[in-house]
């Protein structure tokens, strides 16, 4: 197999395997290696790519290039100090290659995984080996993590399904367009945020009554990519296609991503009908995605469709949208909360293949993995993260779920309520986020888990 050259092929005895160079494997691998483990990280790409990916870097981000909001107050946020504590490399990139978008935390692709990619491949105690892992090498490693995403290959899938002795279910992630910035008409629109809330950090597309009908009458002729004959079509409520959105009524996308409240058209003073939000994909801004607009249109129709929006009627799209099938484990079934396989103590899985939704989601069940991977090398138990927290929260949830699981986002709906009843909602959130970064804090300290 392809290896690092940095690593001698002798001294290449590694007792762990991190399976995926996603965000949850490059988080796993770095906390590994870290605390001083040999770890092999197998990436299939560029060797045998995947419908989504373009390249073959590390923890290249192929849908939104935002990692949430900011502000403890939401999941994202939260979650998000709850892995800055535990020092994560997919922060400390996103840090280097941050890009305005108000309350969110978005980043420039190229930058973000350039610095990924070159951290792992200049470790000497990372050996990434290009290729795909086809079967689970429980044999050859004391212990292996699978953080091989939504889009894991059909080998690999298939010898998890025989291992662990269930099925998968699938659904559909939708990729949103991208629009070269010099060709949008930006004196039909303007700059600003919802509620005055951060910097103008979207450029804001108005549209009248009669536009966003004749919009949505058209999105909804609009022919589709239609999924094979053996697949079904079962969309994740978070990366919801907006053209099935708007099979919901003709007013559903008016409540959704083409929602104007709170968004004053300086030109007129007045709330427009409906609104298109485009936020920069990279630091210099030449790049523009359309928020929410995630699609599963053909490439032509795409191009007729969005264009009837008045700002993009000139607009070159530089990438446009797809639709490709994300599959994940019923962690309900088959984790534990420690992320360990129920039938295989020393197998452990991490990522969107767990059933969590998001970049940072994925991201942190990567560090969890990594700890209790670690742990397991040393001999000692691995840890379920405390409740309190957003992220033994959401492993909670995945792990524990009656019935059918579906993908789930870090969400302050999945922390136990507070002692006393806080009426104020941003207060109370408030205060669970304090709560959760004090246990967090505490937790780590007791096992001796704190970031350098």
């Amino acid at each position: 197999m392809e290896q690092n050259q940095n690593i001698p092929k002798e001294e290449n005895k590694a007792r762990v395997a991190v399976i995926g160079g996603g965000l949850a494997g490059v988080e796993a691998a770095h906390r590994l290696a870290k605390e001083g483990f040999k770890v092999d990280l197998y990436e299939m790409r560029p060797k045998k790519m995947t419908p989504a990916h373009k390249t073959g870097k590390l923890a290249e981000l192929v849908c939104s290039n935002s990692l949430g909001g900011k502000d403890i107050t939401t999941g994202s946020g939260l979650l998000k100090e709850e892995m800055k504590m535990m020092g994560s490399l997919v922060l400390e990139a996103a840090q280097k290659a941050e890009v305005p978008a108000g309350g969110a935390l978005a980043v420039d692709r190229e930058i973000f995984s350039d610095y990924i990619t070159r951290r792992l491949e200049e470790n000497p105690n990372i050996n990434l080996i290009r290729e795909e892992v086809k079967e689970i090498p429980l044999e050859d490693y004391d212990v292996v993590i699978v953080a091989s995403g939504p889009l894991t290959s059909e080998n690999l899938s298939e010898d998890i399904k025989k291992k662990l002795g269930a099925e998968y279910l699938h659904f559909y992630d939708a990729i949103a367009p991208i629009v070269d910035a010099e060709t949008v008409d930006f004196s039909k629109g303007w700059w600003g945020s919802r509620y005055n809330k951060g910097g103008a950090d979207y450029f804001n597309c108005p549209l009248t009554k009669e536009e966003y009908e004749k919009f949505v009458e058209e999105l909804l002729k609009a022919q589709k990519v239609e999924p094979k004959d053996f697949e079904k079509a079962c969309y994740f409520e978070g990366c919801m296609p907006i053209e099935v959105m708007a099979e919901r009524g003709k007013d559903t996308l008016r409540y959704g991503p083409m929602k104007p409240v709170g968004l004053i058209d300086p030109r007129t003073g007045k709330e427009p009908y409906a609104v298109v939000q485009l936020r920069k994909e990279n630091k210099e801004g030449t790049l523009l995605s359309l928020v929410g607009f995630q699609t599963k249109l053909t490439y032509p129709e795409q191009k007729r469709v969005f264009r009837l929006i008045p700002c993009l009627r000139n607009a070159k799209f530089v990438r446009l949208g797809s639709v490709h099938r994300n599959t994940f484990l019923q962690s309900n079934k088959l984790l534990k909360p420690t992320l360990q396989a129920r039938k295989f103590p020393k197998l452990l899985f991490a990522g969107q293949i767990t059933g969590v939704e998001g970049y940072v989601a994925s991201a942190a069940t990567g560090i969890v993995a990594g700890i209790n991977a670690g742990r397991l090398l040393r001999g000692q138990e691995p840890l379920t993260f405390p409740k309190e927290t957003m992220i033994g929260a959401l492993l909670n949830y995945i792990t524990t779920k009656e019935g059918e699981l579906q993908p789930m986002n870090p969400v302050f709906g999945l922390l136990p309520p507070l002692p006393k009843k806080v009426r104020n909602k941003k207060e109370r959130k408030l205060k669970m986020a304090q709560r959760a970064l004090k246990t967090l804090k505490e937790f780590l300290e007791e096992h001796s888990l704190v970031s350098n």
